[in-house]
């Protein structure tokens, strides 16, 4: 631990703003001094006392609850104290300012972003994947999100790559012991059924993989960007996703100037929906900067739905500033999964029917005025973002985590791959084995060179 992780620190660990109740932390060794200068009184553990709170010359400052968590049965693992206080800006400073100066002695400072839960993780309370699911749990903005980051705060998550570790370190002590002993005509491998082991490990990987790239689904969703020329429906398509009137809905093109964006979930599921300025030749200044930032978004979005007017179909005018978009929209065969050709306006009398899609295109016809179709192109984005509802059986996930799993299965792929060799190289082998243990550790961040040293021995007799 780095000096400052001693250092006691306290914060207030309410949002901003007036709330009913606001709470002051403090987290150290040993927090007494602080007990007695503030609350005038000892407190008995993890039991609640009503008291004053007491400024320097012994004046209240508010009444409250105090709680006191001693070392290591607390959130950090240190000796904890609660101050429950009325939620008011002013009172939580002053009560703030008292116990950094009933403190001072003894070294206490304001706590840095999310050091009560870094002490949590160094002190050995939660993991790491633990210590990320807190702060997802507080941002979900879906219901499926905050269960799924609870799952992952209880451990499921941790858990799924703590029996992947175990497993994984089975068999890397079979090839250990099969490099370091191989005078012993023993086929330590073959009569382990390593291959079947490995196998299995794999296939269990790719279970935990899915069930993660869910997870980072909840967690982030995606970014889908209307676009198209104007007044083809795509401010309409918007406000009927939305349920509301966000945009502005008129006859008169160019209506949209500026991005506008709405968070909107299916399945549970965040889509964040950005409507775009019309994409045509900018009559004015304002207009060409809002299809500038129309292009930005259409580059950097996870779905693109390109919506074209059926009541428009075959004018020449619109076909060719049809093809024109056309050319410049992100094309090749990962992008076509990315683009959905949205035919509007199938409510309206003059409406054609729009074209057959071509080989590997997605298109969906639709009236953003009635709502037909619209279920449709909701499964459609959901299979772009390639979600697959399995909601019990899904932890919260972060990037980090799925690349760190992504990596590790490279490695198990090239460790089946040397295994499945006439004449194995188990040198490598076991430096594969070695590589997606260590990717997997830094998903907890609980690998350490000491851990597989330490189930060698407890397991193995090497002497034997």
């Amino acid at each position: 631990m780095l000096p400052r992780h001693h250092d006691p620190i306290v914060a207030v660990a309410t949002a901003p703003g007036r709330g009913a109740v606001g709470i002051v932390r403090v987290s150290g060794r040993d927090v007494s001094p602080v007990i007695e200068a503030v609350c005038g009184q000892p407190l008995k553990p993890r039991q609640a006392h009503y008291l004053a709170f007491r400024d320097a010359q012994g004046e209240a400052i508010d009444q409250g609850l105090a709680l006191h968590f001693p070392a290591p049965n607390s959130y950090t693992g240190e000796d904890v104290l609660e101050l429950q206080a009325h939620g008011g800006p002013v009172v939580l400073q002053l009560l703030l300012a008292r116990c950094l100066a009933a403190g001072a002695g003894m070294g206490l400072r304001l706590a840095e972003p999310g050091e009560f839960t870094e002490r949590a993780f160094l002190n050995d309370k939660i993991d790491l994947a633990q210590a990320e699911a807190i702060a997802d749990l507080i941002e979900a903005s879906t219901e499926a999100a905050a269960r799924s980051a609870s799952r992952s705060l209880a451990g499921a998550f941790s858990k799924e790559i703590e029996s992947l570790r175990d497993r994984l370190i089975e068999l890397r002590m079979l090839v250990e012991a099969t490099l370091d002993f191989p005078e012993e005509e023993i086929d330590f491998l073959e009569k382990a059924d390593a291959r079947g082991r490995l196998r299995r490990v794999a296939s269990q990987l790719d279970a935990v993989l899915d069930r993660a790239q869910q997870g980072a689904l909840l967690r982030e969703g995606i970014h889908v960007v209307l676009a198209g020329q104007p007044n083809v429906g795509k401010s309409s398509l918007l406000n009927a996703l939305a349920g509301a009137e966000l945009a502005i809905v008129t006859p008169i093109p160019g209506t949209t100037r500026d991005k506008v964006s709405e968070t909107i979930q299916i399945e549970g599921v965040p889509l964040h929906v950005i409507d775009t300025a019309g994409l045509r030749e900018a009559g004015d200044e304002v207009e060409r900067i809002g299809i500038a930032r129309s292009w930005a978004a259409i580059e950097a979005a996870d779905a693109v739905l390109f919506l074209h007017d059926l009541t428009r179909l075959g004018q020449p005018d619109y076909e060719a500033a049809e093809r024109d978009i056309e050319r410049r929209l992100p094309h090749g065969v990962a992008q076509h999964a990315r683009i959905v050709h949205v035919y509007n306006k199938a409510d309206a009398p003059e409406a054609a029917e729009p074209p057959s899609p071509a080989e590997g295109e997605q298109s969906v016809r639709l009236s953003a005025k009635t709502g037909a179709g619209l279920a449709e192109l909701r499964r459609c984005l959901l299979a772009i973002a390639g979600w697959h509802a399995a909601p019990e059986g899904v932890f919260i996930a972060r990037a980090r985590h799925v690349q760190a799993l992504q990596a590790a299965r490279l490695h198990l792929q090239e460790a089946q791959a040397r295994l499945a060799e006439a004449d194995a190289a188990l040198d490598l082998l076991a430096e594969e084995l070695r590589l997606a243990h260590n990717a997997l550790g830094e998903i907890t961040g609980a690998f350490s060179a000491d851990d597989l040293l330490g189930e060698i021995f407890s397991r193995f007799c090497i002497g034997k």
